[in-house]
């Protein structure tokens, strides 16, 4: 259930009281309220950013925004009923609505933009939607310069790769995917024209008196992972570490083993294919980076930064060659888990949170700080208390799941993963085997653990209307 909303006032006055300052003055008018600005990456892993932890990707912007702000360390997705992961994250994400009520209800729902349109907010969207025209057009004033899509082709060139004979390269703007066509002729990359757009939309915000809702859908990490060469040159996949999950295949097949992400390199996986998979997505990062910080920038110079909470996040991660896999249609971390920064006026600065989360909570967490009533229907809580450090964790641990094929609960220590019609079942020790590489499922001494984690998945499942059978 939700929990109970606090304006945004009670939220400066506990943190003013956090500096020996009791109290707002009596005297003092009620605060404006803040703008938002949201912007979502498609395909970015948990530690995709070199703050978080991954020395190998160059992420100054986003390192500068986790540096004045909050980062969520164990941010989950909840699931998806179809191979486009994306599509069942973002229905969440703006209905509010826990997995298996979202793909039902979202269409009579009150959605994030919407809601926060009809409290006064200016509302608009640039770049990926991925979901109905229906609830676009109840959700955002301004939608002229969005992708519908999931997701843009580069033609068969880009599959099966590397490969004998298969010259495909990422900088080629000859070769269409995130490389667009532009008024006038010639091409820019996608990250490059949301990013343009919406720096206009926070330079005409200057102009307006309502405060804004700015939602920016970058395709980018997605493939095709295309990025300019100066910045695939950052990365020579020689010089790329494979991860020590890397394997040539899955043990079993998980079910969509052949699935459309998985087909981008060929089988057996080799480390010279992940090594080039691996330096083309970060590269993709690092030119994704670049556009964040020319919005940053744009919002300090547009005077709005002292009101304004910037959000950071991802739909989901995605697995570039870990596990023998290439996608996101499986349950470990590498899938499940992304980005998760809050920075903004009172959010304390440094700060990590280790707390187990899900994504689909920015509704109800701006509504808290907007002083906005959050709808009953909205399932997933503010994160509020976990940002001003107040209160017991949220969440002993967090479900996820993927069509009928894969089934896990996850907690800080341990995960479970079920798979019923391969009957395969995982079982992982995440203190001290964070690459989930020793299954311990079958491991004598392992029953108690594996039994008291089927039972938390199964508690999960009815209080989410799971009905699978385990």
């Amino acid at each position: 259930m939700p929990e109970t909303p606090l304006n945004r006032r009670a939220f400066l006055a506990s943190t003013l009281a956090s500096t020996g300052v009791t109290a707002l003055p009596a005297e003092a008018a009620p605060p404006a309220k803040p703008n938002f600005l949201f912007l979502i990456a498609d395909d970015l892993t948990h530690n995709g950013i070199r703050a978080m932890g991954n020395a190998e990707v160059e992420t100054p912007n986003l390192d500068r925004l986790i540096a004045r702000g909050c980062a969520f360390t164990h941010c989950f997705h909840q699931g998806a009923w179809q191979g486009a992961v994306c599509v069942a994250s973002r229905q969440m994400l703006n209905s509010g609505l826990t997995a298996f009520r979202a793909p039902k209800r979202m269409e009579q729902t009150p959605l994030w933009g919407e809601t926060l349109g009809k409290a006064g907010y200016r509302t608009s969207i640039v770049g990926k939607w991925h979901l109905s025209k229906p609830s676009l057009e109840r959700s955002f004033h301004e939608h002229d310069s969005v992708f519908m899509g999931g997701m843009f082709e580069s033609g068969p060139s880009a599959y099966n790769r590397p490969a004998e004979g298969n010259t495909w390269t990422p900088w080629d703007t000859a070769l269409g995917g995130q490389w667009r066509p532009v008024a006038g002729g010639g091409t820019r990359h996608s990250a490059m024209i949301w990013a343009d757009t919406a720096a206009e939309r926070i330079r005409q915000a200057t102009k307006q008196d309502e405060p804004f809702f700015l939602y920016v859908g970058f395709t980018s990490p997605h493939d095709p992972r295309q990025a300019p060469k100066e910045y695939v040159d950052k990365y020579p996949a020689g010089k790329v570490r494979v991860p020590e999950n890397y394997a040539p295949q899955h043990p079993f097949d998980q079910g969509d083993a052949r699935v459309r992400d998985e087909l981008l390199a060929p089988f057996p996986r080799t480390r010279e294919a992940v090594r080039v998979h691996r330096s083309e997505y970060y590269a993709h990062i690092t030119y994704l980076d670049a556009q964040v910080g020319r919005l940053l920038d744009a919002l300090e110079q547009s005077g709005k930064a002292d009101n304004t909470y910037v959000i950071f996040t991802a739909d989901h991660g995605l697995a570039v060659g870990q596990h023998g896999l290439l996608g996101k249609q499986n349950l470990y971390d590498h899938s499940t888990r992304m980005p998760y920064i809050v920075a903004g006026p009172g959010v304390p600065k440094g700060r990590r949170v280790d707390d187990l989360m899900y994504q689909h909570s920015s509704f109800a967490t701006t509504c808290e700080l907007a002083g906005v009533p959050t709808p009953g229907t909205v399932e997933f809580p503010s994160l509020m208390n976990l940002i001003r450090g107040a209160g017991a964790p949220k969440r002993e641990s967090v479900f996820c799941y993927y069509r009928d094929f894969q089934r896990s609960v996850r907690t800080l220590e341990h995960k479970l993963i079920v798979y019923p019609q391969a009957n395969q079942v995982q079982l992982f020790d995440l203190r001290k085997d964070p690459w989930e590489t020793r299954n311990l499922a079958e491991e004598k001494g392992s029953a108690s653990l594996r039994a008291k984690m089927m039972e938390l998945l199964r508690g999960h499942q009815r209080e989410l209307g799971d009905s699978l059978v385990l």
